[in-house]
């Protein structure tokens, strides 16, 4: 169910819970800025889920109250889990949801990165 990302962060939700090591993932990449994991039910041969480590719900919320150097960080961060996976050629795609019109499920701020296979057109028409 889409989330409103104008809400306060919840400390209770599932990225959260795996942050704190209360749920086991298949992590991929980390550092003190993210963490990357594989999607449990990944839409691409490679999808992997990155996500900040501090308590941002939403894109906004991140770029308006995160340090330059959580900023910097994060996007570090998903540049080197693409690289890591040998995404940069042929390419892949990035995708944050954001809020209940971009179909955002979980309240902390996430980057999808997929790759593998060609991935179509940006939008259904």
């Amino acid at each position: 169910m889409p989330i409103d990302a104008t809400q306060p962060y919840d400390p209770g939700n599932i990225f959260a819970k795996i942050l704190r090591g209360e749920i086991p993932n298949r992590t991929v990449y980390e550092d003190e800025w993210a963490l990357a994991f594989h999607d449990i039910n990944p839409q691409a041969p490679h999808h992997v889920l990155v996500i900040p480590k501090g308590a941002y719900v939403s894109w906004d919320d991140f770029s308006a109250q995160a340090s330059t150097e959580e900023i910097a960080g994060f996007v570090r961060a998903v540049g080197q889990v693409a690289r890591e996976a040998g995404l940069v050629e042929p390419g892949y795609r990035l995708l944050a949801n954001i809020g209940g019109h971009g179909h955002q499920e979980v309240p902390h701020l996430h980057v999808h990165v997929f790759g593998g296979r060609q991935m179509g057109a940006m939008l259904p028409r």
